[in-house]
């Protein structure tokens, strides 16, 4: 089967993006595809660059950005919600420039029509 993941929740504070993770592990193990995880509202936190773990808690972000480059698995992440929530590429917004932007490496920004077309292409959307 094909899915969607979709996740709201932020990196830390809450099970749903580790959750999240779990499952897209999960679903790679059962041979399952992922269409892509697409990040959106507080779940674009997932995509910092600057959030830092304690040495001893799983880094989550660094979970997501291994995901993409061991199973090319898509990372897309709202460019409103993000902008909305101080992440940025390094680029100019606004006609403000971002010299070092904060957003993670393997992440990509993009609009709810990525999001549209993922869903168009899955059998199943599931939201964490």
């Amino acid at each position: 089967m094909n899915y969607t993941i979709l996740v709201t929740g932020p990196a830390y504070g809450t099970q749903n993006a580790s959750t999240a993770f779990l499952f897209c592990n999960a679903l790679i193990q059962t041979k399952n595809k992922i269409c892509s995880v697409f990040f959106y509202g507080d779940g674009v936190y997932n995509a910092n660059n600057m959030t830092t773990p304690a040495s001893d808690e799983f880094n989550l972000i660094h979970a997501w950005q291994e995901l993409k480059k061991k199973y090319q698995v898509k990372l897309y992440v709202c460019n409103s919600s993000a902008l909305r929530r101080g992440i940025v590429k390094n680029e100019k917004y606004f006609d403000r420039p971002y010299k070092i932007g904060n957003l993670a490496i393997f992440f990509q920004l993009s609009g709810l029509l990525e999001l549209a077309n993922s869903i168009k292409l899955s059998d199943r959307i599931i939201q964490f």
